[in-house]
């Protein structure tokens, strides 16, 4: 793979964990537990979430075969999954199911599905299916998108106040529109494997 491309998986990964929408979600989860206890919460999500998109990267392989997938339906059931969180993003409903803020949260909904979410691991699944022989790589890139994602969730009350509700809105919005371009053309690739095959 040549930089360019790592940079792009690199910054497509990262958009579809969604740090950015994350924040008030995570804000929302978290805002009955003391900000002492904030940090190290979110820190054990995130670890979690990695442990679930390495267990994929690494596994995943042998669940498409378990379940006779191929990377035609994971391109296409992908891009569906993530033409719909997309949408999410751009056209956010007002409640949220996954929410419970009445006691500490840990595995459900912080590490999954808000991080490592259904998109995300198919995601890592078709990379595994497509270029199998660069594991190293593809964890490099995972860890990269990760790590992304701890800087800004840790410091989500300050990029939440700095850019005010509008301002997040506006941001989530953008991230969505980003996201559907990406969700189409992987359904795009998706038929135009199975009509080349």
């Amino acid at each position: 793979m040549s930089i360019s491309e790592i940079i792009s998986a690199v910054i497509t990964l990262t958009i579809v964990m969604d740090p950015v929408g994350n924040i008030p979600l995570f804000i929302s989860v978290l805002k009955n537990v003391k900000e002492s206890k904030r940090r190290h919460i979110i820190i054990r999500e995130l670890f979690i979430a990695l442990g679930l998109m390495l267990f994929f990267l690494f596994f995943g392989k042998w669940i498409v075969l378990l379940f006779s997938m191929d990377v035609i339906s994971l391109s296409i059931a992908g891009g569906i999954v993530l033409f719909l969180i997309a949408l999410s993003m751009i056209f956010p409903a007002r409640e949220n199911g996954l929410i419970d803020t009445k006691e500490e949260p840990f595995i459900v909904p912080l590490a999954t599905p808000l991080v490592a979410g259904p998109s995300v691991l198919t995601m890592i699944l078709i990379y595994n299916m497509k270029d199998s022989g660069n594991i190293p790589l593809w964890f490099v890139i995972i860890f990269i998108s990760w790590l992304i994602n701890v800087v800004i969730l840790s410091l989500s009350t300050r990029i939440s106040k700095f850019f005010g509700e509008k301002g997040m809105s506006a941001l989530e919005r953008l991230m969505g529109m980003i996201l559907i371009t990406i969700s189409v053309q992987m359904i795009l690739n998706g038929i135009k494997d199975f009509l080349r095959n």
